[in-house]
């Protein structure tokens, strides 16, 4: 028998090769073949193999690969994987994105740029609350309650700290250490200044250089020793980096001084003291070292600042859930709701998951996950979210989507596959980064030589320590934070307010938007349609014949406008009759027998697909109502005109508003919509929009896109339904309204929560401020790394005197990158409304 499964986690034809060779190993499989484009694995084997098997197989093998079921999303597949307490999902990155969005399944060093790993934060069972027995710790519970060994209350049990705090921590402590034994160090150095210096009367120089090696070893080899491993790397896998730099720069300026503290007649009398000794730099070498450690400390801290969005997301999350079974009530865990279960949700509570109410009427804070702060009233059938707060009423919910499913788990995820994506601006400061490192070492090389040669006495000390200063001062590490730091913080306060950005590119592209192409059902209006009225032209029918053979083709589409007359016919208590044949016309209408009849239901052009005939009168009636802004659906029986329904869907308050405020940002607005002409002009006219097409289908709004870009404009098309789908992926920037189908959803770069135009208003808010934000940041690195590296060479020397100390540059150095995700954090607090 053959299976086949999804893979997710593969990048590359190693991993595809990896994963292979791993299945066919699992006990019981004859072949398995993995095919990278498609993630997909097709397995043959003897007898049905448990799907853990081949779960275990791929977690003793290393790596981050998924395997699930066709048709489950890889993001439940993952949920559905036993993730230990305490020990986080699992998914490490760089912050850096040095090799896009690959990530990693433990922590450590990113073997490009060297950087620590960070954590990605994601909604899982180990962010729930635990509670265990103060006396026997190995119990271990979801809820509050009495031991079952010994009868004490449960405790919640603290969670372990998170990698991202364990790293700050480790840091924090290694740099006391350091300051430590670098302070006497300094002291011991800077004390050749002070007249009579006071430490000689106690130990002569050489005894007094002697201890500050030994003073330097802990330094060195524990509290730094990291940076000369990077550095190591960096130089065996040829990807040059900061800690290259640091390592080159320190490291010669420690053996230096080793080796001129041993075998002091080895060098030439330009290196010496009055007293014999050799200028030794182990204080240079330890503070250098300090300082750049310090910066590292700041930059964890600072690194758990910019994904704290996803934090706050992640505190919506609640514990617990009241589930009501035949009338009782009862406090679970919330991983242990199933789909279907009533939960009750209590005044002032947390709604758990995603579902619908049952009984009762309340008002939802929806704020924190569509950024408006008015609540929303809430009856029986509407839809809720997970996180978002309850009012002042108790109510009744059916689950719907738990899990990875709801709406906040996908927000969360969509915010971290952004953050880990890479703006095409990116690529400057990759090409930049590219050269920099060689460009560096060769500029302290000569730096070197020509101290060596022209510099005054004694030279090559000017020459060694304004070489190392070259070497420490650059810093590859803030131009290539310059970007992923801002689109970071950009895409979570985006989150915040309702805004989700799909991947950097959008974000990026979003800036640059001249012509927005706007749908209007659903988009420019609310998407409620309702029925207003239902004619019938024809003596051949009445109006209740009529309503019944629409709702009897209509109950087979998913049309909104379907939905609507369905709906409708239900409220009169109609009679559904039986169809068959039933086809959608995507763009025109809908076809199929009824009662043995041909019924064609659309508009214009599906009754020129149907080959029907329109009378006049129909037309003309038809037409009354196209012209106060409705929409209008003919009704044709073996193909004569028979009857029509006239449906109205309101304009959004948020709507003209928001055009106008877009139009004034330069950014032009057209309406295309499938409705006719009639009822888009009177729509374009209240919302005083110049440019509209009508009647157009969605090759006809794909090809619109076509031309304007290029015409050379650059267009955002927003829209929430399948046929805008085509339009939606090949604009340079889609908007999904995130009250449409999961199709729009999935072509878009930009997905709007609330789902009005106000939503793009705050996405090209937020563009622009990341954009700026970014240029910012590379604008600061760059014009740092101009300026600091030619004074380092001592270019100020000749006519002002200045010299740059190699500590000063370690200094600079580690506060360029603080400064960098410093001047990123702004982003937090301003304002995109």
């Amino acid at each position: 028998m053959k299976h086949t499964y999804q893979i997710h986690g593969m990048t590359c034809n190693g991993c595809r090769t990896h994963v292979e060779n791993t299945l066919q190993k699992v006990d019981g499989v004859v072949s398995a073949s993995v095919d990278l484009e498609k993630a997909e694995a097709v397995i043959e084997m003897d007898s049905h193999i448990p799907m853990d098997s081949f779960k275990t197989a791929l977690e003793k093998a290393g790596g981050h690969y998924t395997i699930h079921l066709p048709g489950e999303t890889s993001k439940s597949a993952m949920t559905k994987q036993k993730v230990p307490k305490g020990k986080g999902t699992g998914i490490y990155y760089c912050p850096m994105h040095c090799e896009g969005d690959k990530t990693y399944d433990k922590p450590g060093d990113c073997p490009v740029c060297g950087m620590d790993l960070v954590e990605e934060q994601n909604l899982s069972a180990s962010t729930l609350e635990q509670w265990t027995c103060p006396m026997h710790p190995e119990v271990d519970k979801d809820g509050p309650g009495s031991c079952p060994i010994c009868g004490m209350d449960l405790v919640p049990l603290q969670a372990d700290l998170s990698e991202e705090e364990k790293n700050y921590k480790k840091l924090l402590k290694k740099f006391w250490i350091a300051v430590g034994f670098t302070l006497p160090i300094f002291l011991i150095a800077m004390s050749e200044m002070v007249p009579n210096n006071p430490l000689y009367a106690i130990l002569d120089l050489k005894k007094w250089n002697w201890m500050q090696l030994v003073l330097s070893i802990p330094v060195v080899f524990y509290a730094t020793w990291m940076f000369f491993e990077r550095a190591y790397r960096s130089i065996k896998t040829w990807n040059l980096n900061m800690f290259t730099l640091i390592g080159i720069g320190a490291g010669v300026a420690w053996l230096f001084s080793v080796f001129g503290l041993v075998f002091p007649d080895f060098f030439p009398d330009q290196f010496k003291t009055e007293t014999g000794t050799v200028h030794i730099y182990f204080e240079a070498a330890t503070v250098i070292l300090t300082l750049v450690l310090m910066g590292q400390v700041m930059e964890a801290r600072a690194h758990s600042k910019t994904n704290s969005a996803v934090k706050e997301l992640l505190k919506l999350a609640p514990n617990k859930a009241i589930r009501v079974v035949d009338g009782k009530e009862e406090e679970i865990s919330i991983d242990a709701i199933a789909l279907g279960d009533i939960l009750r949700v209590k005044p002032g509570d947390k709604i758990p998951v995603d579902g619908s109410v049952t009984e009762g009427r309340t008002t939802v804070d929806e704020s924190m996950i569509t950024g408006e702060p008015i609540p929303v009233d809430k009856a029986v059938g509407d839809s809720l979210s997970s996180g978002t707060i309850n009012g002042n009423q108790s109510f009744l919910m059916k689950a719907e989507k738990i899990g990875s499913d709801t709406l906040l788990a996908q927000i969360i995820q969509m915010v971290n596959d952004a953050s880990r994506s890479r703006a095409p601006i990116q690529k400057l400061a990759d090409t930049i980064s590219g050269y920099f490192v060689p460009v560096v070492v060769l500029i302290s090389l000569i730096t070197f030589v020509v101290w060596a040669i022209w510099g005054p006495d004694p030279a090559y000390v000017y020459a060694l320590v304004n070489a190392i200063a070259v070497l420490i001062i650059a810093c590859p590490c803030a131009l290539g934070l310059a970007t992923p730091m801002s689109v970071m913080v950009g895409v979570g306060k985006g989150a915040q307010n309702g805004v989700l950005i799909k991947n950097a590119e959008a974000l990026e592209k979003m800036a640059k938007v001249n012509v927005l192409i706007v749908d209007k059902t659903g988009t420019l209006t609310e998407g409620k349609p309702t029925v207003e009225t239902v004619g019938a032209t024809s003596d051949k029918y009445s109006n209740k014949e009529v309503l019944q053979h629409i709702i009897s083709i209509n109950q087979y589409s998913e049309h909104p406008l379907a939905e609507a007359t369905v709906a409708y016919g239900k409220d009169q208590g109609v009679e559904f009759f039986e169809t068959e044949g039933f086809n959608a016309v995507i763009g025109k209408g809908v076809e199929g027998i009824v009662r043995g009849k041909k019924v064609a239901l659309g508009n214009d052009k599906m009754m020129e697909y149907a080959g029907a005939v329109i009378p006049q009168n129909m037309r003309d009636k038809a037409m009354f109502h196209q012209k106060q802004g409705k929409t209008v659906s003919y009704l044709s029986i073996d193909k004569e005109g028979v009857g029509y329904i006239v449906i109205g869907d309101k304009i959004k308050q948020t709507s003209a508003t928001a055009i106008k405020e877009l139009q004034a940002k330069g950014i032009g607005v057209i309406m295309l919509t499938g409705d006719n002409h009639e009822t888009a002009q009177a729509v374009a006219h209240e919302l005083n929009l110049a440019d509209f097409k009508a009647s157009m289908l969605p090759e006809d709004k794909l090809k619109e896109v076509e031309r304007l870009q290029k015409s050379g404009k650059v267009v955002a098309m927003a829209g929430d339904g399948i046929n805008d789908a085509p339009a939606l992926a090949k604009s340079d920037v889609g908007i999904a309204m995130g009250t449409g189908t999961d199709v729009a959803i999935e072509s878009a770069g930009i997905t709007l929560v609330k789902g009005d135009l106000n939503g793009i208003v705050k996405a090209r808010n937020l563009s622009d401020k990341v954009m700026k934000n970014i240029k910012q940041n590379l604008f600061f690195a760059l014009i740092y790394n101009t300026l600091g590296v030619p004074i380092a060479a001592g270019v100020l020397f000749p006519v002002f005197g200045v010299l740059l100390s190699p500590m000063i540059a370690a200094a600079a150095m580690s506060f360029s990158s603080v400064s960098v995700i410093a001047n990123a954090l702004r982003l937090r607090t301003t304002t995109i409304n």
